[in-house]
């Protein structure tokens, strides 16, 4: 597919570097007003430009990777010159109806919210879109499997999904620094302790997506009575561990609800 990614900001460039490594046979154009940064992404094969427009008229796909004010300037630019297009709109707060009556009935309104592991074909990419755009909406769901998952969700759970999926991306780099700090503490050196909490963490995500089960019952594998990790595990929820980190989620949410 062409794919036209409006915005090249770290989103829109881990989704381009993404598709360029792990979906075959895209042709993916960047724009962006200053290109100076991403021209490297020319060396992966993917079109660079200041001009939104640049080929749009040929593109299966357009993505925007924007923020909330620049919604209106870019479709003013954009819509006169296509139609009958897929827009899959990533732009926080922006509903689908919104999107719909910008683009007119001539185009497809797609709401998306992927993650900067996108560049890592590992991105949580949540998709949501009106059952009259169903089957346009199949080629954006094929192509953000190819970076991971995609789970097609009610546009009730945007806001949740950006908080779990991409705010989530932070808050398991926080657990990640957490658990280098206290390789440290344990007697590593800084990179060791990196490496084998970051493996960790990959190694249990994997577990997870691969078995499909409940998290406890991996758990249950790995604690053994009077053993070192319940110890461990019973101190860390003793000071507030899984509820902290709930209250967290919840408090993001807050913030994108107003």
């Amino acid at each position: 597919m062409k794919v036209h990614i409006i915005g090249g900001g770290n989103l829109g460039v881990a989704i381009a570097k993404g598709l360029s490594k792990f979906s075959e046979g895209n042709q993916i154009t960047v724009t962006r007003r200053n290109t100076a940064s991403i021209l490297y992404l020319e060396e992966l094969g993917v079109t660079v430009s200041t001009d939104n427009k640049h080929q749009i008229q040929d593109a299966d796909i357009i993505i925007l990777t924007i923020k909330p004010y620049q919604v209106d300037t870019v479709l003013a630019e954009i819509l006169p010159v296509i139609s009958n297009k897929v827009i899959a709109s990533a732009v926080s707060g922006l509903s689908i109806e919104n999107l719909q009556n910008k683009i007119g009935d001539g185009n497809s309104a797609v709401r998306i919210m992927p993650n900067i592991a996108s560049q890592f074909g590992a991105s949580a990419t949540c998709i949501a879109f009106h059952e009259k755009n169903k089957e346009k909406a199949q080629n954006t769901v094929a192509l953000f499997q190819d970076l991971g998952t995609a789970p097609i969700i009610d546009e009730k759970l945007m806001d949740a999904a950006t908080v779990l999926a991409a705010s989530g991306t932070a808050f398991a780099l926080r657990y990640i620094r957490a658990s280098m700090q206290a390789g440290i503490e344990i007697g590593f050196d800084w990179q060791t302790a990196l490496a084998i909490s970051a493996q960790t963490v990959k190694g249990a995500a994997e577990m997870i997506m691969e078995e499909q089960v409940h998290p406890e019952q991996l758990i249950d594998r790995v604690t053994t009575p009077q053993g070192c990790t319940i110890a461990g595990l019973n101190e860390m929820e003793m000071h507030g561990f899984s509820s902290s980190l709930i209250r967290g989620i919840k408090t993001s949410l807050k913030q994108i609800k107003g």
